[in-house]
């Protein structure tokens, strides 16, 4: 932005014919805040909530007592009456059918939010700076490739369309009728229960179109086209140029409405007018790459040069996880470990072999012992088919019975 400092003014009827060049305001060099946006967005959209609770006395409504202690079961008032399976149920608890809820919600609850008024100045600025820069315009999601210009500034007389069609065909001349099709596009019904509190489907944003004519025809042209919003310059609104709380929203600007920026927020030499003595917020830092200030000749040249053989702090090792603190205490440590380790093999080996001649085998088996541990085997594979079948004729008769 600071390499171009011009905006190109194009005609509405003919987006190739540049008409008039118009200064780059003030108010697009301001820092990008995402962090003052995101509170600014989250606090305000909170005012736009009505108070509701629940009735005072629900869930405390039933005849029940506590059974007190001594008969094995929680304290909680259980109701009264018998014969029915409701009876000695919990009540009341929040834990409970029926119970009341944890913390009813009150109609005297905080709901709204008050908002520093030039922390809200600051948020609009610095959403007015991000519609600037291309990546965050691409990354929000707009389709602005066929636009010719970001920061998009068309003459005045885009103002005077009264009827969708034409507003329309100016879209698709200019080029950001792609991004009217994309929010055609994602258009889908809202899941759960919010289908059926007026917010029946989900739509996407696209372009915002400010203008700076009080009573100008093109309000009632866009407001029927599918994510166009519009907007008045003195009257901007975060919820529009950053939805969601994100930044780089696509709008595209009347030229008056662009020139009134600098006469409505000022600039960084002069205050805003309109916005009582506004002062455009600064950057803590003209240059963002620290390394490199911190490496340059200014600071090198200033600072203490850098300690050598600093004695490092030297954790704690384990002992009895870590061998090498182990050998440092005990140096016979490792050949008590290595006889710890033979021994356990070999008493591994030796309850093998006896469990082995426990059950008759040994690795060398003669010729008689190899035949008879194979009838063996076949006498016994023999009796459980038997035993298998009599089952299966057993379940068989059952079954015809």
């Amino acid at each position: 932005m600071l390499a171009r400092p011009t905006v190109s003014v194009f005609n509405f009827s003919n987006p190739q014919e540049v008409v008039n060049k118009v200064a780059l305001p003030e108010v697009c060099h301001t820092p990008v805040r995402l962090d003052i946006v995101q509170f600014v967005h989250d606090q305000i959209s909170k005012n736009i909530r009505q108070a509701h609770g629940v009735k005072s006395n629900a869930g405390m409504q039933h005849s029940a007592e506590s059974w007190g202690t001594g008969r094995a079961v929680a304290r909680i008032p259980r109701v009264g009456g018998s014969g029915t399976n409701r009876s000695g149920q919990g009540a009341f608890g929040n834990m409970c059918r029926k119970g009341r809820m944890f913390a009813p919600l009150k109609t005297w609850r905080r709901w709204h939010r008050k908002v520093n008024l030039k922390q809200k100045r600051h948020a609009i600025a610095s959403a007015l700076a991000a519609s600037a820069i291309v990546p965050l315009v691409i990354a929000r999601g707009h389709r602005i490739s066929s636009i010719p210009n970001l920061p998009l500034v068309v003459d005045d007389k885009v103002e005077g369309i009264e009827k969708t069609k034409d507003a329309l065909s100016f879209l698709k001349k200019i080029g950001a009728h792609e991004d009217v099709e994309r929010v055609i596009n994602t258009q889908a019904l809202r899941p759960g229960k919010g289908k059926y509190r007026n917010k029946r489907f989900k739509i996407r944003r696209g372009p915002l179109v400010i203008y700076n004519n009080e009573n100008a025809n093109l309000i009632k042209a866009v407001r029927n086209v599918p994510g166009v919003d519009i907007c008045n310059v003195h009257r901007l609104n975060l919820k529009q140029l950053a939805p969601g709380g994100h930044l780089g929203r696509f709008i595209i600007w009347t030229e008056s409405a662009f020139r009134a920026l600098n006469k409505i927020f000022g600039t960084y030499r002069i205050p805003g007018q309109e916005k009582g003595g506004y002062k455009l917020h600064r950057t803590v830092l003209e240059n963002a790459d620290i390394a490199r200030i911190i490496n340059s000749n200014e600071i090198q040249s200033v600072v203490r040069q850098a300690r050598d053989n600093v004695a490092a702090h030297e954790s704690k090792k384990n002992p009895l996880s870590n061998h090498e603190a182990m050998e440092k205490l005990n140096p016979h440590a490792s050949v008590l470990r290595r006889m710890e380790k033979e021994s356990q093999e070999h008493n591994r080996k030796k309850r093998q072999e006896a469990l082995a001649q426990k059950r008759g085998i040994s690795k060398s088996l003669s010729k008689e012992q190899k035949t008879a541990l194979k009838a063996r085997k076949k006498a016994s594979n023999a009796w459980i088919k038997n035993v298998l079948k009599n089952l299966d004729d057993a379940y068989e008769g059952e079954e015809d019975q």
